[in-house]
């Protein structure tokens, strides 16, 4: 599995960290988490949505971590297997609070008038071209803001896609649906973020 790497805290020594898991060590497991803590929640917050899943999330990937360590042979980077842990038990818990419809999104997509038109109309000032929304200070987070306003079903997928940079496969295969249900719900989920940050940076005349 392809996913993101995790950033080392400087000096420490993730084989040194390793060894120590392996063998029990409470430094090595205080370590861990002063190491990988914060982007840990930060990873579990963005794919369940809320803090308080989140915090459950990442105390359950803690407890499996712990658990399965011995068994970690090292064939991919500490920080690469903590993460899959992480993602993966934020994915258990959106599976299991899925009880409600999905809700709908269209209401965010692209939508035309009868001579072919967009409904909306928004000025060609180009103030939402990307090296100009890079440059503001609050830029991410208004995109983080967006996306959370995003359905669960879209949000993941953009998440898991765009940000996490799984590949499709992994993405269906975790989110038990198929290759063209992630390839069309990620399509109106970038067309549904887009035009939240329309909305954000120009009003419509």
């Amino acid at each position: 599995m392809r996913y993101k790497r995790l950033k080392m805290t400087v000096g420490v020594d993730e084989g040194a960290l390793l060894q120590g898991l392996k063998k029990g060590e409470d430094w090595a497991f205080e370590a861990m988490i002063r190491t990988f803590g914060a982007r840990m929640l930060s990873v579990a917050r963005r794919i369940v949505g809320n803090d308080e899943d989140a915090r459950d999330v990442v105390q359950s990937a803690y407890l499996s971590a712990f658990r399965a360590i011995g068994a970690f042979e090292g064939s991919a980077q500490l920080s690469t297997w903590l993460h899959r842990i992480v993602v993966n038990t934020a994915l258990m818990r959106l599976r299991s609070r899925r009880r409600k419809p999905e809700e709908s999104i269209d209401a965010l997509l692209p939508a035309f008038k009868a001579d072919g038109h967009f409904v909306e109309r928004f000025s060609s000032d180009e103030s939402l071209a990307a090296d100009r929304l890079l440059e503001r200070k609050e830029t991410r987070r208004i995109v983080r803001n967006a996306i959370e306003q995003l359905p669960d079903a879209y949000r993941t997928v953009l998440i898991l896609r765009d940000i996490e940079e799984m590949p499709t496969k992994e993405v269906a295969d975790a989110l038990e649906i198929t290759t063209s249900a992630v390839k069309v719900r990620l399509h109106r989920a970038r067309q549904a973020l887009f035009t939240l940050l329309r909305r954000r940076y120009q009003a419509p005349r």
